[in-house]
């Protein structure tokens, strides 16, 4: 007989740790997951695995005090809580005691204001959470910006090669053996775009850059509004 699979359910309620339970309360202020993600500054998966693997030791403190922040203080404003949250979050240790090493951010701007992130099918799913900082730092520097999606050739509106789709660009684009394309929206040569306008898009989508990219490209007629995009870029530059 093979092995049965294992449980990914949550645990019951009862057997909750304190970080899954002051998360909990958190929703029920109103707050998703992934604004809890970005209130602690990680990932909306690691959330998830309060409940699933036990974790969230270590923002315990950071979550008491949002909550306390949010309960008793009125604070409804995510970048304020992050800031009470970041107070109390400290870095891991390692069992000689030094601060344990972290990895770098999945993006980063050089001086020049070039920079480029790019994501998956998983990543996209959860919203594409690590393209957020790319375009927040391009948006405070004043950049433009510029990227390419990729789904199935049935979600996009226009022909592979339209002006209409992407006009004075390089229309060349890449396409698949799995029936899907990737196109490009913008570039240094057409001024590409406004990235304080991008980054106000994903702020209004809740911090989905996802989303943000996906309605841009329904509203402007690119893509049909079921489409799903399976990848997506993003690239930076400073203006001339």
């Amino acid at each position: 007989m093979p092995p049965r699979p294992r449980s990914r359910r949550p645990r019951g309620q009862g057997e909750l740790n304190e970080a899954a339970r002051l998360a909990d309360r958190l929703q029920r202020a109103g707050y998703t997951k992934r604004d809890i993600a970005r209130i602690i500054d990680r990932d909306p998966s690691l959330v998830s695995q309060f409940y699933t693997k036990n974790k969230g030791a270590a923002f315990v403190t950071a979550l008491r005090e949002v909550l306390t922040a949010v309960e008793a203080g009125g604070i409804t404003d995510l970048p304020e809580l992050a800031a009470i949250a970041a107070r109390h979050t400290q870095r891991r240790t390692t069992a000689s005691g030094a601060r344990a090493r972290v990895r770098g951010k999945a993006v980063l701007i050089t001086p020049t204001g070039s920079g480029t992130g790019r994501v998956g099918a998983q990543a996209i799913a959860s919203g594409s959470a690590r393209l957020r900082p790319l375009i927040a730092e391009a948006a405070r520097q004043g950049l433009r910006l510029a990227f390419t999606v990729r789904l199935a050739k049935t979600g996009y509106v226009h022909p592979s090669g339209s002006r209409t789709d992407s006009p004075g660009i390089r229309r060349d684009v890449i396409q698949r053996a799995d029936h899907t394309e990737e196109r490009s929206y913008g570039s240094a040569q057409t001024g590409g775009f406004d990235a304080a306008d991008f980054a106000l898009r994903v702020d209004a989508a809740g911090g989905d850059v996802t989303a943000a990219v996906h309605q841009w490209l329904v509203e402007t007629g690119r893509i049909h509004p079921d489409a799903q995009i399976i990848h997506l870029e993003v690239r930076t530059w400073r203006p001339r």
